[in-house]
């Protein structure tokens, strides 16, 4: 599986940039002055879209937002100061006491926190179907407000048929919001699909070097309009020109760099599908049958160790690749299930949807495929050889 040809120049800026440099520059200012009482008037009455105040536009923010917007196929986009901070965006300001949300089982565990410990004080119910049942999430859409999806899940990695969950959200005046930080807009384009917003932590493979935080949603002029007038300016968590400088440069290598992750991460899984020490892989590539629009894959995937093989061993055991929380940058990581099981606080999505503590989450970084390989082997074969 590949990407589109069709994608969007990631490497030639959208706007003019002052002597002719080759890299949009970094506006690294708080406000932006005025000539007369008029300009300033009509930013106020919103007759103008010049920028007064990054706290709600900034030009190097916005060459971002236009960008991932060309990449997703919609119109507009807002950035925020983590994905975190866009998932609340995407959420928050179209939800009220009374609402109810359907959610895909196996979602992001901070997303389930924000659901669970945040918007049920405010009398917002949220249920939560297992996404890979399309009929299930079908049924379970009349009369909610929003249904919120991730393809593929975290952790479990299953995938949604977001066609035809779209176009049910849709005749049921539902409003479909989707995760699409795995695939991005290379592998997947959600909106083609008839999905309403979508969100990304831009931290992960959109900067693609671990060095930066921030979130984008991508969606409607309305729906964004409304984002802004109700989270945007209001949260406080918008995006840094310095980050957004980051994430664009990330982006002009991020087909490039998809494309290896994708690679490596099917390699490896591939190895230990046939590994004896492992009995199982969450990876959507090796699904009988996928759902339309998915056109490659992240580098993001987990499995599950064998009984006989010790979790804290083989993790210890491992010297190429680390141990640490995030993806998407050249690093290759894991986060085993044992420790994400426990997680503290009461809203906890691993126990909630009973994610293994013989599982691993394993990151695909940009190492070469082999010397990853070895390294997991030599940590299974360890791991194995303490435990008999």
């Amino acid at each position: 599986m590949t990407s589109s040809p069709h994608q969007p120049d990631l490497i030639t800026p959208a706007t003019t940039i002052p002597h002719d440099a080759s890299a949009p520059p970094i506006f690294q200012s708080s406000s932006f002055l005025f000539d007369s009482y008029s300009q300033i008037a009509d930013v106020f009455a919103g007759r103008s879209d010049r920028f007064i105040y990054s706290r709600g536009d900034n030009p190097t923010v916005s060459e971002l937002e236009g960008l991932i917007a060309r990449m997703e196929g919609t119109k507009a986009a807002r950035g925020f100061s983590s994905g975190m901070a866009a998932i609340c965006g995407a959420v928050m300001p179209f939800v009220k006491s009374g609402d109810r949300i359907v959610a895909v089982e196996h979602l992001y565990s901070d997303a389930f926190r924000l659901f669970e410990n945040v918007l049920s004080r405010f009398g917002v119910e949220t249920v939560y179907v297992d996404g890979s049942d399309t009929q299930a999430m079908i049924e379970a859409l009349p009369g909610a407000r929003l249904v919120y999806l991730e393809s593929p899940t975290s952790w479990t990695f299953r995938l949604q048929d977001l066609r035809a969950i779209g176009a049910a959200a849709r005749q049921h005046g539902v409003m479909s919001v989707i995760d699409n930080s795995w695939a991005t807009p290379i592998f997947q384009k959600p909106a083609d699909l008839g999905i309403d917003l979508m969100v990304h932590a831009a931290s992960k493979y959109l900067s693609g070097h671990s060095d930066t935080l921030g979130g984008l949603v991508a969606g409607s002029r309305d729906l964004i309009r409304k984002i802004d007038h109700e989270a945007t300016h209001l949260f406080g968590g918008r995006m840094s020109p310095m980050d957004a400088f980051l994430i664009l440069r990330g982006m002009r290598t991020l087909d490039l760099r998809m494309q290896r992750h994708m690679e490596t991460g099917l390699a490896l899984a591939r190895m230990l599908e046939a590994h004896s020490s492992v009995t199982r892989i969450h990876h959507p590539a090796l699904l009988a049958n996928r759902p339309e629009g998915l056109r490659g894959f992240g580098g993001l995937f987990a499995f599950d160790l064998a009984d006989g093989v010790d979790p804290e061993r083989f993790c210890n055991a491992l010297r190429r690749i680390r141990i640490g929380v995030s993806w998407g940058g050249p690093e290759s990581l894991i986060v085993p299930g044992a420790a994400a099981c426990g997680l503290a606080g009461a809203a906890n999505s691993f126990r909630r949807f009973g994610v293994s503590p013989r599982c691993i989450r394993l990151a695909a970084g940009l190492e070469p495929a082999e010397e990853l390989m070895a390294d997991l082997t030599h940590a299974l074969d360890s791991a194995t050889a303490v435990a008999a």
